[in-house]
């Protein structure tokens, strides 16, 4: 560490002054610098690569954890603290998460309406259970909100719409742009709080038509709905946060930036590498002989 250290300071410092201040001999500091690397620190500088292209691509958001996901579904068998130490040496890390409460109010639950989640947020096929939840996010031209429809068997927003106005057509769009995705018509949960865009006829009634159905949380029981709203929380932190938006407009165009080219590729490309690893382990051995 201490060669480290003058390595780094020796176009600041003299090199001797340095050696006898950290109390090493400057000839072993020279026989340092001139060896070989070892693997190990040549692994390291493969792996600092591609940690300084993810993050680029990720602009500039990416922490240690979703960076060693990202390595680790790219092939690279890495633990999380070697890739915190490395991104930490580099000056690379994540943007923090920001705490922030607001009220919304609750309607009345439909009779027929239960919990049928009850924090169940495993899936093991897609299009089996849904959570959908609003947002808002604020502009020079007033609040733009944001409806989000996840596919809580990988993530993967399949229906969102953004509005100037919270009303209960903002989520009609967004449950029916995930409606249409659907390759059948099979049943599928769709959870939500009790807001009261959910609890209207229009959109109980809409539900109903699409074979879709409808799951409520009861009041109180925020955590119900904790997949999006770690969603919502990664798109703030992420990409909302660290802009300014003059419009309505710009904010509409970054979010669905952030949706369609960044969060949904990235679980696409996870999908397909689980995909991938499935065939070759289920794919029948070749005997020879």
């Amino acid at each position: 560490m201490r060669y480290e250290a003058i390595q780094r300071h020796r176009g600041q410092y003299p090199t001797r002054l340095m050696c006898r201040c950290l109390k090493v001999s400057s000839s072993g500091f020279h026989a340092w610098t001139s060896r070989e690397p070892s693997a190990r620190a040549k692994d390291n500088a493969r792996l600092l690569v591609k940690i300084r292209e993810y993050h680029a691509d990720s602009d500039g958001v990416m922490g240690a954890p979703r960076m060693h996901e990202a390595l680790c579904y790219a092939g690279e068998r890495v633990g999380l603290n070697r890739i915190a130490r490395l991104m930490a040496a580099e000056g690379l890390a994540g943007v923090p998460q920001r705490r922030r409460w607001r009220h919304k109010p609750s309607g009345v639950r439909p009779v027929h309406v239960r919990n049928h989640l009850k924090r169940d947020f495993s899936a093991s096929e897609p299009n089996t259970k849904w959570v959908v939840d609003i947002t808002y996010i604020r502009t020079g031209e007033g609040w733009l909100y944001l409806c989000a429809v996840l596919d809580l068997y990988s993530g993967k927003v399949v229906g969102w719409s953004m509005s100037p106005v919270q009303d209960r057509h903002l989520v009609l769009k967004a449950v029916m742009m995930a409606s249409w995705q659907r390759a059948d018509r099979s049943p599928v949960i769709l959870h939500s709080d009790r807001g009261t865009q959910f609890t209207s006829a229009e959109y109980q009634q809409f539900l109903k038509d699409h074979h879709i159905v409808s799951s409520m949380s009861d009041v109180g029981h925020c955590g119900d709905n904790a997949a999006v709203e770690g969603f919502f929380g990664k798109l703030k932190r992420e990409r909302v946060h660290r802009r300014r938006y003059l419009t309505l407009s710009e904010a509409c165009t970054d979010v669905f930036d952030y949706i369609e080219r960044f969060h949904n590729p990235i679980i696409q490309r996870r999908l397909d590498a689980q995909d991938q690893a499935f065939k070759l382990l289920t794919q029948p051995s070749v005997e020879t002989g």
